[in-house]
């Protein structure tokens, strides 16, 4: 398996070491720092794949490194590592937007499936040999249409430019399409242009020879040849600078690479695909990315919608979310109760997916009962409108969505706006009371039957 590369930082020498010796045991290239400030040098000068982190430290602790990196470095995958029963540092952690949290001791299958969870690495094997599955969550037309197009793409050799928003899952629609194809057993790399500064870019992509540059103690492989044979996702490739962008076009047009200082040149055998949150005719026309670039990746364009545009999938990808955040955390929650499905209709979504996913986690950290509800969301959250609410007294639906989809935002707006009195909201929509009960007992258990098997859903919509 190809080595990813992790960051430790801890200012306790053993649990450093310890750590160290562990992850390279797995495998992984394992580098080291003793407080926020040696890791943010770090990271600058080898870029790593990952960050481990401990909250308390000297100097700079681990809450000001993830605010840093968050900062600077974009959507580097960071892991913090946090004191039992600390739930205040937890929610912390959460609004800064870290990849993930473990509560110490650490345990070592728990942090080796973090780290799997972290994409650092091929799909981990099921017991029976095969590959987990991710899954693209939701049955409306928009999400039907895309899971098509990944089947049809999928086992070509053909270059991808997928779109959309960020947090809608551009790296998850990747990796399907990676699974579809005969590459499926090789290694999937996958590389953010917004996280790595200018001067770190070709030595990522196309690795460098030992004294290239001030820094380089070593030779080290870059992106193209840890994906070797697999495939390769260009992250948000509008932020690529336009010098690498020419360099990365004669790579994909005569498939052989140079590392930086070195005089030979390298076969290269992998499928690139690329993603961009821009709108890529813009961003040609802006002169951000180069037109034959854009050409040369764009023999096929899917383009993933906001989750504001497919709201009618939301409760089952809350179930979804919820079971596997349930397993993470220990926790027994049974879903989402009618209240909380009709607030989390209201919100515009603007990070889409991933923003429901950690709505979702934060709900679930907070609640002691058997459902989620509204008062366990954010103070101030429920004042967004959505754009299925045209006003006061009327519902949007959107084209595609089914007559179940229709009938069930109807409900949901109706109860909201008749404040969850039930009874009231049964006269308005012209039913009984006991109708109703059963609708909204519905919506509850539906989704969580229905959603896919539990390996998929971690990664489900989230890129």
């Amino acid at each position: 398996m190809t080595k990813a590369r992790v960051l430790v930082v801890d200012d306790e020498a053993n649990e450093r070491q310890g750590l160290t010796e562990l992850l390279s045991a797995w495998g992984y290239a394992v580098d080291s720092a003793a407080d926020g400030q040696q890791a943010l040098e770090r990271v600058a000068a080898a870029a790593p794949d990952a960050v481990i982190t401990d909250i308390r430290m000297p100097r700079m602790d681990g809450l000001e490194l993830l605010r840093r990196l968050r900062q600077d470095w974009g959507e580097l995958p960071v892991l913090v590592l946090t004191g039992q029963g600390s739930k205040e540092a937890v929610v912390e952690c959460l609004r800064l937007h870290a990849n993930d949290y473990i509560e110490k001791p650490i345990r070592g299958d728990d942090l080796k499936q973090r780290l799997a969870d972290l994409a650092l690495a091929p799909p981990v094997k099921k017991d029976g040999g095969e590959e987990e599955e991710w899954e693209f969550v939701g049955d409306s037309l928009p999400v039907r249409e895309i899971r098509q197009v990944i089947r049809q793409v999928g086992p070509t050799t053909a270059s991808i430019l997928i779109t959309g928003e960020s947090g809608t899952g551009k790296e998850v629609v990747a990796r399907l399409i990676h699974q579809q194809g005969p590459r499926r057993e090789r290694t999937f790399i996958a590389v953010n242009c917004a996280a790595i500064p200018e001067s770190l870019m070709e030595s990522e992509l196309f690795g460098h020879e030992r004294g290239a540059f001030t820094g380089a103690v070593e030779r080290r492989a870059g992106c193209f040849e840890l994906a070797e044979g697999g495939t390769l996702l260009l992250d948000e490739i509008g932020e690529m600078p336009l010098p690498t962008q020419a360099k990365l076009l004669r790579v994909l047009e005569d498939r052989r690479l140079r590392r930086l200082g070195s005089k030979a040149e390298l076969p290269v055998n992998v499928r690139v695909l690329a993603a961009t949150n821009k709108d890529p005719e813009q961003a040609v026309a802006s002169g951000q990315l180069r037109s034959d670039l854009y050409y040369r990746l764009n023999v096929f364009q899917l383009h993933l919608p906001p989750l504001r545009d497919h709201l009618e999938d939301l409760p089952a990808l809350a179930a979804s979310w919820v079971r596997r955040l349930n397993s993470r955390h220990g926790r027994r929650v049974q879903g989402l109760s009618p209240e909380m499905l009709a607030v989390l209709a209201r919100h515009s979504w603007p990070g889409n997916v991933r923003e429901l996913r950690n709505t979702l986690e934060r709900a679930l950290i907070v609640c002691e009962g058997a459902s989620l509800e509204p008062r366990h969301l954010p103070p101030g959250f429920a004042r967004a409108k959505s754009p299925l609410v045209d006003d006061a007294h009327s519902v949007r639906i959107p084209l595609g969505a089914t007559v179940a989809d229709a009938e069930r935002l109807l409900i949901l707006r109706t109860l909201e706006a008749e404040r969850n009195n039930k009874t009231r909201a049964a006269e308005k929509l012209g039913i009984s009371l006991k109708t109703l009960q059963n609708k909204l007992k519905e919506y509850q258990a539906r989704p969580a039957s229905d959603a896919p098997p539990a390996p998929g859903e971690l990664g489900a919509h989230g890129g």
